[in-house]
Parts: structure tokens; sequence; C-alpha cells
């Protein structure tokens, strides 16, 4: 039987070292760590299920910890060690996404069955590996592409969310994709072969919102001169997509309530309740608790909306993917108008991933289909992107540009991995030989 890996992490050594023993006679390989800044430089190479972490420690504290070991790995399962009756500390571990926590001191026994059960966690989570497979297979040629870890992480918990029935919630700001996020779910859940129904909340007024969502009976109110399903109705068997349901007013709030709790609904002028198999997405672009706080959103619908939250990450937030989406909007709006465009030049890159993006990716297709309208050569130039506010930018002239911001790029994710040259080659999206190249052309340090 291989050995479980763990990261134990702890800065009182005597401890660590007792732990450590203790765990690797009980069918554990144990990785040691006395910071948590030594433990983000070990544990890319190590890429454990399994983390013990104590939560007190100088510098870097076991919270902050548990935030930076889930961006590298959204999945690894974190058992945590606090002092006894600090319940707080426990309970805000496990909100940073802890698995469980173990009070000081240690129970060996307690803390050796909490950590199998951390690990079946894990291993029920890597049973979904497949729909992580098939979800990038299906999407990596449309909009929600990239080597980021904030949209690897978006992808995976799509793909472990789109297989059951749970309400999800997908924020982020305007025009990262959560409308494509719901129809990948909606592709991949066992409700693909039924209707995906889309309402944006905000579109429609509030005096038409319930009857657009409920449909009516002839003769509900004047001009209803007929029988209308509404798409709650329409969406049976398959999904509904309720985008800005921030922006839904208060009386709508209460029957939505009422839907998701009864799974019922009754069309405007009916007397009959029709029950509904249906799967619900929502998503916002508001900070629904700050909503709850100023008394425009019921708190109970947002704990029913919240079971399962996927975050699309803003553009800046995947600033690498930059390229990566021009380059396949590039190549798919030119095929759509019978154009020839290889890429951009320097500068036009270089504007590229010098401009903050406030519209995210639609902006940033909007800009590229805009600028494969206007090309006139076979390379876009920095005259095919004015107009969309990068025009203050101070972009350098010089041809090394991009040169420079690769170099920097590829020095940083070298040293995030702890200059492993396999863990940095797939961050990056390339082979780990153009990887080793790129080491040599820049003069970077030699790494692992």
């Amino acid at each position: 039987m291989n050995s479980i890996k763990l990261l134990v992490v702890d800065d009182e050594s005597g401890q660590r070292q007792m732990l450590a023993g203790y765990l690797e006679k009980n069918g554990f390989f144990v990785k040691q760590a006395g910071s948590g800044e030594e433990a983000l430089a070990i544990y890319p190479s190590l890429f454990a299920p399994l983390a013990l972490v104590d939560m007190k420690m100088p510098g870097m504290n076991g919270l902050e910890l548990i935030a930076k070991l889930k961006e590298v790995n959204p999945f690894v399962q974190i058992v945590v060690l606090t002092a006894f009756g600090s319940v707080e500390t426990a309970v805000a571990a496990m909100k940073q996404g802890a698995f469980h926590y173990q009070t000081k001191p240690v129970d060996l026994e307690e803390l050796l069955f909490n950590l199998h059960k951390a690990n079946e966690q894990h291993r029920l989570i890597l049973e979904h590996k497949i729909l992580n497979d098939t979800l990038l297979e299906k999407f990596g040629s449309g909009e929600i592409i990239g080597q980021s870890e904030a949209i690897k992480k978006s992808l995976e918990l799509i793909g472990m969310a789109a297989p059951g029935n749970t309400t999800i919630l997908v924020t982020g700001p305007s025009g990262t994709g959560k409308e494509l996020a719901a129809r990948a779910i909606h592709s991949l859940s066992p409700r693909k072969d039924n209707r995906f129904v889309a309402v944006n909340c905000a579109a429609i007024p509030e005096n038409l919102l319930e009857s657009e969502l409920f449909g009516y009976e002839k003769g509900a109110f004047t001009g209803a001169d007929r029988r209308k399903s509404g798409k709650f109705e329409l969406a049976e068997g398959g999904t509904i997509f309720l985008d800005e349901v921030g922006d839904m007013p208060p009386m709508m709030q209460a029957k939505l309530l009422r839907v998701i709790e009864e799974r019922k609904i009754e069309r405007l002028g009916g007397e009959d309740s029709l029950a509904l198999d249906i799967r619900l997405i929502a998503a916002t672009n508001k900070e629904l608790v700050q909503l709850i706080k100023e008394g425009k959103f019921r708190d109970d619908l947002y704990y029913r909306l919240n079971v399962i939250k996927i975050e699309m990450p803003s553009l800046i937030a995947r600033h690498g993917d930059i390229l990566i989406l021009a380059k396949k909007f590039l190549e798919d709006f030119s095929r759509k108008l019978g154009k020839s465009i290889d890429g951009f030049t320097p500068e036009a890159a270089g504007a590229l991933v010098s401009y903050n993006w406030p519209g995210n990716v639609r902006e940033l297709q909007n800009v590229i289909e805009r600028a494969v309208v206007l090309a006139r050569s076979n390379l876009i130039t920095n005259k095919e992107l004015p107009g969309f506010g990068i025009e203050g930018i101070s972009l350098s002239s010089d041809s090394d540009l991009l040169a420079d911001m690769e170099k920097s790029h590829i020095k940083k994710i070298l040293d995030r991995m702890g200059r492993n040259i396999g863990k940095s080659a797939d961050v990056l999206g390339i082979h780990r030989n153009t990887l080793r190249m790129k080491i040599k052309e820049y003069n970077l340090f030699e790494s692992k």
C-alpha cells in the first residue's frame, strides 16, 4: 500500500518531529516545514493531498497559509492544530477551507482518525477527475480557457459540481463568463439533453418579471388572451439560470424562495400548483452579503442559493491568460470574417497585457473583434486598438517589451513553484524543454 503524502507545518520543532515520527509509523510519507513560508516552498514539489497546519506561527499564520495552499491546490485537505478552547480560531479555519481541527495537546489516535477521514475526502474528490478532464476537453476551445491557477480552480469546481442537483451560485464581475460557467455545468450534468433556460433578472421590468418566470393563465390580466408558460416551466427536466439575481425585487425574492423550498410554481391567475424538476443556477456581480446588510436582499434566500459557490475571476486576476484569450478570439474572428491575421505586434500585445480590463473577458472579446474588422495587414497593431481605454498607457516602442514581460512572468512562476521545472511548465502551459530553453535564453537561475 502506498504511503499517504502529508505536509506537517509547525514552528515548534519538538512537536513537529514527534507528530512526523508517529505518523510515519502509521503509513504516512511526511515532509516537515517550520513556517508558512517554508511550507509554500516545499508544497509545489510535494503536492500532498493532506496538510497538518499549526494555526499560531510567527510570520505567516495558519489562516494565511491555508488560503495560499488552497491557491496552489484547491482540493488539499487541511487539518489545523489550535490551542484548547480557541473555538473562534477553529471556526475561522473551517471557513477558510480547513477539513477539520485538532486541539492541543494532540490526541494522536484522534489525529490519525481525522487524517484518514481527510484522505478519504480527497479520494472522493479525485473520483471526479474524469469530469474535470471532460470539462477541459469540452470547453478548451471556448471562452473558458487559460493556464492561470485562478481559472483552473473555477473549471475544477465546475467539473465537481456538474453531476449533482445542488443549487449553485456563480459570482464574479461583469464580463467574466458567469453564463458560460452555468452552461458548462448544464452540459456536463445528467440534464444536458434537456433545456437550459437563461433569464436576466435585471433586464426584465419588475411588473413583468413574475409572469416571465411563472407564466400566466388566459384572462389573468388585460391582454392575456392565451395561456403562456413561464421560464421555470420551460426548464422542466433541465436547468434554469437566473442571472443578476441580486437585482431581483423583494417581492420576487420571497416568491423565488418559496419555489426553491417547495419545488412548485403557480401560473399568474392560476389555481393549480405545478411540480418542478429543475436545477437552479443563480449568478450575480453584486456582493449579496452587503445587500443583506442594506436590507436589499433576503438572507434566507442567499443561504438557499449559496449551497455551492463558484467564483469566476476577473481578467486582471488571471493576467497570464490575456494573450491566450486574445489569440483565441483573433483566430475565431479571423475565420468568421474571412481574414488571414497571424497575431499581434509586440507593441499591440504589450498594450493588451498592460490594460486593466474593467469589462473583463467580454471587453477583450469585443476589442479583438473590432481590431480584426479594422485590420489591414496580417498583424494587429496599436492602430487597431485605440478607443477602448488604453490610449493613455505609455508604451515602449522597443521590440524587447514582450521579452521583458515574458522573462518576468517565467521567473515569477518558477519562484512560486519552488523552481520545479515540471510544475512551472504546467502552470505556464508550455513543454518543459521549452521552459529550459527560456531559462537559458533569459539567463535565469538554475532550477530543479
